[in-house]
Parts: structure tokens; C-alpha cells; sequence
């Protein structure tokens, strides 16, 4: 056992009596110990010292100690990310201590299980998400409603000025390639509001993540998963997002007030690593000109991005720009200032844990052995043609679905006594090849 401040657990011995478990706040704890004669705090200090021999997990006989999590942002505790820090976007990049952080996260007050798919999209209990910060931002905006004991999101309300819907249409229009559910599967929608972008995209079959960043996103994201939709909290700082390289058929960027031109654009030399090679990224902005945005289009050409359209919509009262990664090397190779330089072949583009983020792009794959060579397939018949790339592993990877694909129909739909119907959120924890999660059998996307 540990707390919350990532302390080791204390060692107690096997005294023989009755198995317990006891729930004790991390505060009122404290409070004891500070309390605590100075003499017997001297003895207990030294007993520390003495290793002595655990009780064998989960024994009769052990007494287990569990402390519930305390920490300032309590209302989405998150181990390792420090939300109440200096304002540094430090504070915000995952850092775990030495001794593991294990601690229990305790349920609202008020928490009540979640509607039923596809209720859930359109409301749910404001006390599974509730706290002072989230009630603030729900008076300043239209999409968000606090009706009762519900959040409610009005079906023609979003953070879109005529509807999420009217906006993807709008960039239908600007770039009919773009082919949603067929040629774009995967997206990333960046800065979480009301999700809204990614439940209009669910009607398309695509499957967007939103990424809540820090503040009052972080608890948006809360938000988004309580509706359905897949969500999960990073930083865009100095190190890289947690995504392998080339993930995201698609990026979105609409309003999320982000320096892309600062720092010699690291932040968009990021985007260019986990956009598959020919991903195309959107930004849109209520200055209607982009252009007057210092630094990005320069930000932009340096990377080689190309603009494949602009259009400023009088509904949306937004500028929708447009671009598109390059597919080969051809472009980049152009350059007259190769100024960011190609990273060094050690430098590897997949790693994504606790890896700074380097002024150099990665070169795209060339050869058709190399992973994300050429784009998948269209949907859904991506997911039973393999790339040239996967070689010999193509017999694993048919095998992993074969395999996943007859444990559900076998055991899990029937035998665990789970209604599949209400379950929305599936956290897949060794995906390895992704046969589980690629399984239409379950009317949910799995992350």
C-alpha cells in the first residue's frame, strides 16, 4: 500500500487476527501522526528500519490498509500529473515517483451508473462529474445546460455556431477527399469542449479521441468519456503525446489557442510525427483570416504541410484551413533551409513515454517494408487486408483476430453476464495486435 505522495507502504507484521479492510482519508492520517508523541515516533522510525518478513498477498491472516486518494484536483485524481502546479506545463507532463503511487480513488457522493448507449450522448448525472470549476463553465456556455441532476447537451447546441454537424459538412464541401468512415477512420480532435466534433464523426463511423489538455479541459474530457466518447487527458509541452508515430488519419485544432509557430515549432514538429504520412490536419479560428495568426503559415511550409483548402463559413462564423503531411520525402528534400533537419536514424519515431520532443523531423517511410508506407485500405476493409509492410507478421496478426474473434463469440457476449448494451468505454490494457478491440461484434470503440 502506499498514498497518494507516492510513499512507500508501510510494513506491518502478521499479529494472527481477523482479515480486515479499513478506509481511512489520507488527511486524517496526517493529522494523527503529527499528533503522535515524539518518543514512540523515534521507535516507530527505527522499526522501519528492520526488514521483516510480509504476510503472503492477500493471506487470512494479513490486515490490509487501504487510504483513499487526496489531492487538491480530487474530482479527476490523475497519479503523477500535478494539476494544481505552478502553471508550467511541467506540472502537467506525466512524472511518476520511485515507489509507486497506490492509493484508492473513491466514487462522488452522488454517483449514479450512467444512462444507457445512446441516452448517454445527449445527457448525463452532473454529480458523476460535478465540482465547482465544471458548474462555472456550464453558466458561460449554451451547448452545456445543468438541468436538475442532469447535464444536458441540446441536440442543435454546440461549441460549433450552427451545430457540429453544419461544421463537418462544411469541410466535406472544402475537401470531398477527405471520404469520412471510408479514407478516414482515425482522428484526434484536440482541446476537449463538449465532444461534440466527435459525436458528429460517430455518425460517420470514424472514431475520434479527444485530448483534453490542462484547466477546464481536463474536466471536459471527464465530461467526454461520461458521454461515451473516447477521451484522455496530455500536455503539449516539452515531451512527446503518448501515440506512436504515424496513429492519426486526422488532426483537429478548432480554437484551441495554441502556439504552433513558438519554441522553433516543436508543437507542430510533434503533429507531423503521429499524422500518418498524407494525414491531413484542420485548425479553424474565430479571426476568420488564419493568416493573421503570427508565424503559423511560415510554422507550416517549414514542415512542408500544404494548404488544400480555405473557406471562412458565415454560420459557423469560423476560418477552416486545411492541411496535408506529404506522403514521401520528395518535398522535404526540396527545401532550400532544411531548418528542421532530419532527426538521426537512433532518434526513434515510435518511442512516445518520457520522450522529449526534438527540433528534427522524422523522414516518411519509403520502402514497402517499412511501417505506414502507404495508406490502409478503406473502411471496413482495412481490417482484414494487411499492408506490404507486415511481412511475415501478417500470419500472426490474422491469427490474433481469428483468435480474439472466437473467445468473445464464445465467452464473452454470453458468458460473463454483462450486458454489452451498456458498456461504452473500453480500456484495452495488452492490445498487442488490436484483435480484440477491432471486433465488430461489440457496438463500442475500444482504446
Amino acid at each position: 500500500d502506499g498514498d497518494a505522495t507516492g510513499k512507500a507502504p508501510k510494513e506491518e507484521e502478521n499479529d494472527d487476527k481477523a482479515p480486515a479492510l479499513e478506509w481511512a482519508d489520507e488527511s486524517s492520517e496526517l493529522d494523527a501522526e503529527e499528533e503522535e508523541d515524539p518518543e514512540a515516533a523515534k521507535g516507530k522510525a527505527s522499526k522501519k528500519k528492520k526488514k521483516k518478513k510480509l504476510p503472503p498477498l492477500f493471506s487470512p491472516a494479513a490486515h490490509y490498509h487501504w487510504k483513499l486518494c487526496s489531492a487538491k484536483s480530487g474530482h479527476h485524481y490523475t497519479p503523477c500529473v500535478d494539476f494544481d502546479g505552478d502553471g508550467s506545463q511541467k506540472h502537467h507532463e506525466r512524472s511518476c515517483p520511485r515507489s509507486p503511487v497506490t492509493c484508492l480513488v473513491s466514487l462522488p457522493k452522488e454517483y449514479k451508473l450512467p444512462a444507457p448507449w445512446p441516452e448517454r450522448k445527449e445527457k448525463i448525472w452532473y454529480g458523476n462529474v460535478g465540482h465547482p470549476r465544471l458548474s462555472s463553465y456550464a453558466k458561460d456556455h449554451s451547448w452545456l445546460n445543468r438541468t436538475g441532476e442532469h447535464l444536458v447537451f441540446p441536440p442543435e447546441e454546440s461549441e460549433f455556431k450552427g451545430g457540429a454537424r453544419h461544421y463537418i459538412d462544411t469541410i466535406d464541401e472544402m475537401a470531398p477527399d477527405l471520404d469520412w468512415g471510408k479514407n478516414i477512420r482515425i482522428a484526434l480532435d484536440i482541446g476537449c469542449k463538449s465532444a461534440g466534433f466527435g459525436v458528429a464523426l460517430l455518425e460517420k463511423d470514424v472514431i475520434t479521441l479527444s485530448l483534453g489538455l490542462t484547466n477546464d479541459q481536463t474536466d471536459l474530457a471527464q465530461v467526454a468519456l461520461e458521454r461515451g466518447i473516447p477521451a484522455t487527458i496530455g500536455s503539449l509541452g516539452s515531451r512527446r503525446l503518448p501515440f506512436p508515430s504515424g496513429s492519426f488519419d486526422i488532426i483537429h485544432c478548432s480554437e484551441c489557442n495554441i502556439p504552433w509557430h513558438s519554441n522553433g515549432g516543436k508543437l507542430l514538429i510533434e503533429m507531423n510525427r503521429i499524422l500518418r504520412p498524407g494525414g491531413y490536419f484542420i485548425i479553424s479560428s474565430r479571426h476568420g483570416d488564419l493568416e493573421s495568426e503570427e508565424g503559423i503559415s511560415a510554422s507550416m511550409a517549414s514542415v512542408c504541410w500544404n494548404v488544400i483548402a480555405y473557406n471562412s463559413d458565415d454560420v459557423s462564423e469560423l476560418g477552416v484551413k486545411i492541411f496535408q503531411r506529404p506522403a514521401s520525402n520528395d518535398e522535404y528534400d526540396l527545401r532550400a533551409k532544411k531548418d528542421p533537419p532530419f532527426c538521426k536514424e537512433e532518434q526513434n519515431k515510435a518511442t512516445a513515454w518520457y520522450t522529449p520532443i526534438k527540433h528534427c523531423l522524422h523522414k516518411a517511410p519509403a520502402g514497402i517494408e517499412e511501417r505506414g508506407s502507404e495508406w490502409p485500405e478503406e473502411w471496413p476493409k482495412r481490417l482484414e487486408t494487411f499492408p506490404d509492410w507486415l511481412g511475415d507478421l501478417q500470419t500472426r496478426v490474422s491469427a490474433d483476430h481469428s483468435h480474439w474473434k472466437a473467445v468473445v463469440e464464445k465467452s464473452y457476449l454470453d458468458g460473463l453476464g454483462i450486458n454489452w448494451t451498456n458498456i461504452r468505454n473500453v480500456l484495452d490494457m495488452k492490445a498487442v495486435y488490436g484483435g480484440y478491440a477491432l471486433l465488430s461484434e461489440f457496438p463500442f470503440p475500444c482504446i
